[in-house]
């Protein structure tokens, strides 16, 4: 049995609490560099590009002895980097908890992700290979940090604090990504005048995010604090590998104890499917329906960076009004209205896509944010690594089910407006999962206590 570190290590006063609090803010605004500028907008583009160059005008590269035409290897890598982020997000979160290093372990993986990112600088002349290999590194460490990043959200807020703080966190990202992301835009859009080519451009601004995410993850790993005992040094690796597998299976085996905990994951997975997929989708959705132009879509993004900053701010203030439980359902229903409204809006119209935009901005880190907060109340104590990893795979799993969705709406019907429309059965599912479920009852089922407003 695993003891509780003695009380006097540790200052919970609120003065202390705030102090973590502000350093956990700025992992999420350190590490939200790497999916704002390289997963969604440099990489992508560029690494097809490097498997085009490299293809001489022929169909297909080679990729590990598989002929892959260059406009499908940034998919084709997405989608194994998906697959591992499964595997591993379970993993780091259990070793975390067996271990009692959480605060190192979150560290290890951020900085591997971050100077896998970095390395992107050396992504050149034909380099797609290497290109997709850093991909994987970089990703596999940007979830397995985040996995034990979210975590830390019980030890360092009260229940009737998490709304608020969870809110921060997401804000804090949506600012930190979205003024990097301005800077690399200029550096990119005005390369020439800086003495630049379009391809150095876009390597240091791939390389400069991984310098933000380690320089910054510096921050919360001086002020977080691992609370639960360590596990004994003289455990050896294979020793601590091995209780790591088993406390990871006997929390997939308990799940089943915590019914209502699992009825939340399974309605998360399906509206956090729709939000995922309708982000994603966007860019799409606005050059091939809407035909506008690279212009429009870049201030679009930027817009909803800054945005999404004051929306999950605004929604953060509302649960604690309200309750988490109630904002969510509320933002669901404001999802279903903005994909209707984006069936109707007519091609060439600039104007309409920003506003879509802006409503996306505000429900969509309010949407996050109360989600991570409301679960949180529903892990064991103990577990919360392992369970925010079940919570991540449930994220990333999830998109597997939207992309197969639009595209079969799509196939069927060979229209993007069919396509998005599809999406509302998410939201409508997985709010009436939500819905349904006795957030009190899952609370004081896992042993927590119930919040004042939830």
């Amino acid at each position: 049995m695993t003891l509780p570190s003695p009380p006097a290590l540790f200052d919970d006063s609120p003065a202390a609490r705030k102090r973590e609090q502000w350093g956990w803010y700025f992992y999420d605004w350190a590490n939200s560099a790497f999916p704002t500028t390289v997963l969604t907008v440099f990489l992508g583009p560029y690494l097809i590009t490097i498997a085009e160059n490299a293809a001489g005008g022929g169909q297909y590269v080679d990729v590990i002895g598989f002929d892959v035409r260059p406009g499908a290897y940034f998919s084709f890598v997405v989608g194994v980097a998906a697959i591992l982020q499964i595997v591993f997000m379970p993993v780091a979160g259990a070793l975390a908890d067996h271990t009692g290093r959480k605060k190192q372990l979150m560290g290890f993986f951020a900085l591997l992700g971050a100077l896998a990112t970095v390395c992107f600088w050396f992504v050149s002349d034909g380099r797609y290979i290497l290109g997709g290999a850093l991909f994987l590194v970089a990703n596999v460490g940007f979830a397995c940090a985040f996995v034990i990043y979210n975590s830390f959200l019980p030890e360092i807020a009260t229940p009737d604090e998490r709304d608020k703080v969870s809110g921060m966190g997401w804000g804090f990202g949506y600012l930190g990504g979205g003024l990097l992301l301005a800077v690399h835009l200029v550096l990119f859009l005005q390369a020439e005048s800086f003495g630049l080519d379009s391809g150095t451009a876009v390597r240091i601004a791939l390389s400069s995010a991984g310098l933000w995410w380690g320089g910054f993850t510096i921050i919360p790993l001086l002020r977080l604090r691992n609370r639960h005992a360590l596990a004994p040094r003289s455990e050896s690796a294979g020793q601590a590998i091995g209780g790591t597998f088993r406390q990871l299976g006997r929390t997939a085996a308990g799940l089943r104890a915590y019914p209502l905990t699992l009825a939340f994951l399974v309605g998360y997975l399906l509206y956090n499917d729709g939000v995922q997929t309708v982000i994603s989708f966007s860019a799409t959705f606005a050059e091939k329906e809407l035909q506008l132009g690279k212009t429009v879509q870049i201030g679009a993004i930027l817009m909803v960076q800054f945005v999404a900053f004051f929306g999950a701010l605004l929604l953060s203030w509302l649960a604690s009004r309200v309750g988490a439980k109630r904002v969510v359902l509320g933002a669901l229903v404001a999802w279903t209205i903005v994909v209707t409204i984006a069936y109707f809006l007519p091609a060439g119209s600039a104007l309409a896509f920003y506003g879509l935009g802006f409503a996306i901005a505000i429900v969509m880190g309010g949407t996050q944010a109360l989600s991570r907060s409301l679960f949180s109340h529903v892990i064991p104590k103990g577990k919360e690594a392992e369970y925010y990893s079940l919570y991540e795979i449930s994220d990333k799993g999830s998109t597997f089910l939207g992309s197969f969705t639009l595209g079969m709406a799509f196939q069927m019907s060979g229209s993007y407006r069919l396509a998005i429309i599809s999406l509302i059965a998410f939201f409508v599912l997985g709010g009436a999962i939500l819905a349904a479920v006795n957030l009190p009852k899952a609370i004081r089922a896992a042993g927590n206590q119930v919040p004042e407003k939830i």
